[in-house]
């Protein structure tokens, strides 16, 4: 009863420590096993980004501004919106008068096309007929005074329509050249573009069968953790249990250790007390002949100064009697072949049997382990179901259908398109080098011209040089009534065709006006309603849709399919995670056969603990081991002997007396010392077990009672950790499978089937039809245009020029110049030194 409270406290210690571990279990501490590792999923969206196509800015941006702004001058009306609805609709009730009224710039634009025709080709008959008369582009007759005032006026005149006639052909010819050469990539962006909505359409279901596919990545990673689930449970028992295992069996440990001691102790005492007894009863006659036959000498009537040593063989005799320490063959009887267990070998077994927690528990998990794999390995109903049920599945394959059919139908349209681009490119080309030869005519014949009307003073002069000049300016008129008629053709047809392209397509698709239209409804035939095409339950507005696809947004979004496809149904794999945490109950681990102590170590601590070691009387062993073995000091005597024997008057005296202090010193080698030392081991021996006892049977008594303890309560906490493992193991196995989950419900309804291919294709289709196309198209008859319409100046400054560019019939005499006359015949002066 004695030691109950420290035993009770011990009791309380390995409880409390023990409670802590399970509410640290209890409280879902998954520390071993973690969260959910990050699964990386495969994108299952494909890249379909369309690379932007944007015309680069060049010198012939301002150009295009000016084209741009003169079509908006002619052509002022907005989309017609009405008329296209009744063409789209019903051809047959469009009316001219309506289209001539949306067209009403272009009608005054072909009525000067017409007056043109008209006017230049009768001008230039008329003056071929004069000009066969010589009554049109002749000669000054007489020669004025106002003559050279006007003269200059028209050369100045010609110059600068000549130049801006340069400057139009040449920006004519750039123009032709750029659009001829963008003709071609955008002939081919078509069937491209074609091709990327034909790949948005089909891939389609290929993504959604990839993200259900997917659904293998949590699988695998679930098989692959529980291969390893039952070591991870076994590890984790084995780690909360390890700390108060360890500390029990390193209790055992040392209380063995203590037993081995304290039995070695015991005996080496009671060995040491029968030493000293034997040794004493050698000792004591050897003492007491020393005593008698010192006593004698000294008190000898010749003994001079004896009387201290006297004294002191008087007090020579044994001290400390040993016959008299307690007896301890009772605590041997007890201790008798204890201890009996190897303490260390037995521990070093327990703690294998111990750490071999996880391997043990991988073994007795297999079973249920084997089914849990059966279980998620399958797949659940649901994502079998996510791609049939998917709306739009048998749409897909009819719009991939129709994209290609039309792929393929435009490649030969295509082809007859840069075909008559060609034809274009070439007649263009032609008709800008005609220009470019009425430029060089009229710069040729200025400049003929004015050399010859430079050298006209000249006495030596010839009229050739002027009249060369006047004959080149009038090629050039010839060459510009020539194909006048033929240039304003190829400039009004080419106007018509690229200005309703501006005015009626370009700047209605840039304002969004086309999209405005599509959406109004009834704008649009049946045949051509994209909700009704895509089976959708509500109507699409084309704006929204595109305005969305431009930012990136998926299908999903933008056709509103969360109204007609419960995507939520289809990710529920609840069912699915509940057998696999039904098996997961099955899963138990048994550690009954873990033994904390042997039988042997048992009976041994028993026999400590019975043995009465803590009642042996260890102070009447240090009562005489505190008193010397003899009772002076034998050396000190055996001195005090010999300086005796050195002052003494009688020699046999002396003699006796150095025989007596030699005897003293070997009896105290020989025997005093062994004794003496046999004491010192007595002593420790003592002290020892004196210390040692009573603690020794509180902690044998401590240590027997938390082994039973521990022993009992190990499989009910072991069962409570692997209870709790288990959950963290379902926990984070679930993480898995939700994070597929999320994964898929964001991969279905913001990356598969991104639609900014369309919103590309429809920027794209502009850039190409309106910026690459249409722009350098325009500025081609623009330019054409310009030159054809400054043609009739320059006819008209020509044919005025070149009359003074000859000779002069009748000239004014001057005095400050000597005039020649016409065909002067040169005539020797006298040349003045």
């Amino acid at each position: 009863m004695v030691r109950a409270p420290g035993l009770l406290a011990a009791l309380l210690g390995l409880g409390l420590a023990l409670a802590l571990a399970l509410r640290r279990a209890d409280a879902a501490d998954c520390g071993a096993l973690g969260p959910a590792e990050r699964l990386a999923f495969a994108p299952a969206a494909k890249t379909r980004w369309l690379a932007p196509r944007v015309r680069a800015p060049g010198p012939l941006d301002p150009l295009y501004g000016t084209v741009r702004r003169f079509l908006s001058v002619v052509q002022l009306n907005p989309l017609p919106a009405e008329l296209i609805k009744a063409l789209l609709n019903e051809p047959s009730s469009v009316k001219a008068d309506e289209v001539v009224r949306y067209e009403a710039g272009y009608v005054v634009c072909a009525v000067i096309t017409g007056l043109y025709l008209l006017v230049v080709p009768t001008a230039g008959l008329c003056f071929c007929c004069c000009r066969c008369r010589r009554r049109c582009g002749g000669r000054v007759k007489m020669e004025h005074k106002t003559m050279a005032c006007e003269r200059g006026t028209l050369m100045a005149f010609l110059l600068l329509t000549t130049l801006v006639l340069l400057i139009g052909v040449a920006t004519a010819f750039v123009t032709n050249q750029r659009t001829h050469e963008q003709m071609g990539p955008s002939a081919k962006a078509l069937p491209e573009t074609l091709l990327s909505l034909r790949s948005l359409v089909s891939d389609v279901p290929q993504e959604l069968q990839a993200v259900a596919q997917q659904f293998s990545l949590p699988q695998e990673q679930v098989l692959e953790e529980l291969d390893g689930v039952s070591r991870s449970i076994g590890n984790v028992i084995y780690t909360q249990l390890r700390s108060t295992v360890y500390e029990v069996l390193a209790s055992v440990l040392s209380l063995g250790q203590a037993l081995q001691v304290s039995v070695d102790q015991l005996r080496a005492l009671n060995a040491t007390s029968a030493e000293l007894q034997e040794g004493q009863q050698a000792l004591a006659p050897a003492v007491q002949g020393h005593r008698e036959r010192l006593l004698a000498l000294l008190q000898e009537p010749g003994c001079r100064g004896c009387a201290e040593a006297l004294d002191r063989a008087h007090a020579l005799e044994l001290g400390a009697d040993f016959s008299q320490v307690p007896s301890v063959d009772d605590a041997l009887h007890r201790l008798k072949g204890v201890p009996e267990a190897n303490f260390s070998s037995m521990v070093q077994e327990e703690n294998s049997t111990f750490n071999a927690l996880p391997a043990l528990a991988a073994l007795q998990t297999a079973d249920v382990i084997r089914e849990l794999k059966k279980v998620v390995a399958q797949q659940p109903r649901e994502l079998r179901t996510l791609v049939e049920a998917f709306p739009g599945w048998e749409a897909a394959a009819r719009w991939s259908q129709a994209l290609e059919e039309m792929e393929q139908s435009s490649r030969p349209y295509l082809k007859e398109v840069q075909r008559y681009e060609k034809y274009r490119w070439i007649v263009g080309c032609v008709l800008c080098s005609v220009v470019l030869l009425v430029v060089v005519c009229n710069l040729l014949g200025l400049n003929l011209g004015i050399w010859g009307l430079c050298n006209r003073e000249d006495p030596s002069h010839s009229e050739a040089k002027g009249e060369a000049g006047a004959r080149f300016l009038m090629v050039g008129v010839g060459f510009s009534f020539l194909f006048a008629a033929p240039l304003i053709l190829l400039v009004f047809a080419t106007f018509l065709v690229g200005g309703n392209v501006q005015t009626l397509v370009c700047r209605s698709w840039e304002s969004g006006e086309l999209y405005e239209f599509a959406d109004t409804p009834g704008n649009l035939p049946s045949s051509m309603n994209l909700s009704q095409l895509l089976g959708l339950k509500k109507n699409l507005s084309v704006l929204l849709a595109y305005q969305q696809c431009k930012q990136g947004a998926a299908l999903w979004t933008v056709l509103q399919l969360n109204d007609s496809y419960d995507l939520e149904k289809h990710l529920d794999i609840s069912q699915y995670t509940a057998k696999l945490q039904q098996e997961l109950q099955k899963l138990k681990v048994d550690v009954k056969n873990l033994d904390l102590l042997s039988p042997a170590a048992r009976q041994d601590l028993e026999a400590l603990q019975s043995s009465g070691l803590e009642s042996i009387h260890y102070p009447g062993f240090l009562v005489e081991i505190q008193k010397p073995v003899v009772n002076i000091s034998v050396e000190k005597l055996a001195q005090d002997l010999e300086r005796l024997s050195q002052t003494q008057g009688n020699t046999v005296l002396g003699q006796q007396l150095q025989k007596e202090a030699q005897g003293l010193r070997n009896l105290h080698q020989e025997k005093l010392l062994l004794q003496q030392s046999l004491v010192a081991k007595l002593n420790l021996s003592v002290h020892a077990l004196a210390s040692s006892a009573p603690l020794l049977q509180v902690e044998t008594s401590d240590v027997l009672d938390r082994v039973t303890h521990l022993e009992g309560e190990l499989p009910t906490w072991a069962t409570r950790i692997l209870k709790n493992e288990s959950e963290c193991f379902l926990t984070r196995e679930m993480g898995y499978f939700s994070q597929y989950v999320a994964w898929v419900r964001e991969e279905v309804t913001q990356r598969i089937a991104t639609c900014q291919p369309l919103s590309g294709a429809l920027d794209n289709g502009r850039v190409i039809l309106c910026d690459m196309a249409a722009d350098p198209w325009n500025a081609f008859w623009f330019c054409l245009g310009w030159c054809a319409f400054l043609l009739i100046p320059s006819v008209i400054f020509a044919v005025k020029t070149s009359k003074y560019f000859r000779p002069i019939r009748k000239r004014l005499s001057s005095a400050s110049s000597e005039e020649t006359q016409l065909f002067h015949i040169p005539r020797v002066t006298s040349l003045k030194l």
